[in-house]
């Protein structure tokens, strides 16, 4: 009864990720594709003949004269999958950073009102950012950051759920260990650097994808405060490519899968992170 039960289970989840697999397999497949064979009745799955020069006319589609800390580039694609690189790594480290010195202060420290304006940090959870992002395009527009790389990123830099995910992680670290440290020696910026962060890699390395993969995939900020195709990240890239009243599939089908490989492969490498990292973010706080 047991290996019945299990088996179809098995046969039920396998459905379910094939189905799920299945926009991803067709895109795939379509970017091999002649412009004739895209939209055939009835569908054709396997692509006849295959056109490797499709991803030829990615790179060549878009050009742009740009540069980047003192690069000549002329390859409108790959400015945008280097904005897009740049913008995303630098946000990660700087949202980790301070996640985690909020995360410390909150679970680690004691000052007055620290409950209440924790609870209050975590209110801004609920407030939508199309709420808060006229109001922040405003204020860039004072600071002359409208469309440069300040303004794609720095509003970006402090995240309230990254600090609530690295503090509920923090307080299942025990006391005994910062207690210890104390004992020989070390300051709060010492338990902080030696302690903490180096227990807390599984929580750090979780919150590193999420918040990798959020700004990889980000449309409306960047769609908000860019307005030179040179400062371009992939998806306006990838929405550039879209026409008035037809589209080059041909391109726009590639462009999708190299934007998408990058995404798909942080996540294969660093799935026992999220998993560990959510598991274990969750037993206390």
């Amino acid at each position: 009864m047991k290996k019945r039960k299990f088996i179809i289970e098995y046969i039920i989840l396998t459905t379910g990720a094939l189905i799920m697999m299945a926009p991803f397999l067709w895109m795939l497949l379509t970017s091999f594709k002649g412009q004739g064979n895209i939209f055939r009745i009835p569908p054709q799955w396997i692509p006849r003949p295959v056109h490797w020069e499709n991803y030829i006319k990615v790179w060549s589609a878009l050009r742009v004269d740009a540069h980047f800390l003192g690069l000549h580039i002329t390859q409108g694609f790959l400015m945008a999958f280097i904005n897009s690189v740049f913008v995303s790594v630098t946000l990660t480290f700087g949202q980790i950073l301070t996640s985690a010195m909020g995360a410390f202060a909150f679970s680690r420290l004691k000052f007055k009102l620290r409950d209440k304006l924790f609870l209050g940090y975590l209110v801004t959870l609920m407030i939508p950012f199309q709420v808060t992002m006229i109001p922040t395009f405003v204020l860039l527009k004072y600071l002359g950051w409208v469309d440069t790389y300040q303004g794609l990123i720095v509003p970006g830099l402090v995240s309230a759920y990254g600090t609530f995910f690295l503090r509920q992680f923090f307080i299942s670290i025990p006391r005994d260990l910062e207690d210890a440290a104390t004992i020989d020696g070390c300051n709060k910026l010492g338990i902080f650097r030696h302690v903490i962060l180096p227990l807390a890699k599984p929580a750090i390395a979780t919150l590193s994808i999420f918040t990798f993969l959020g700004v990889w995939n980000d449309f409306l900020w960047p769609l908000v405060v860019i307005n030179s195709p040179e400062k371009m990240t992939l998806p306006l890239m990838l929405n550039s490519l879209r026409g008035l009243h037809s589209t080059d599939w041909t391109i726009l089908m590639p462009a999708s899968v190299i934007v998408v490989t990058p995404v798909i492969l942080v996540y294969i490498f660093n799935q026992k992170f999220i998993t560990e990292g959510i598991s274990l973010t969750g037993l206390k706080g």
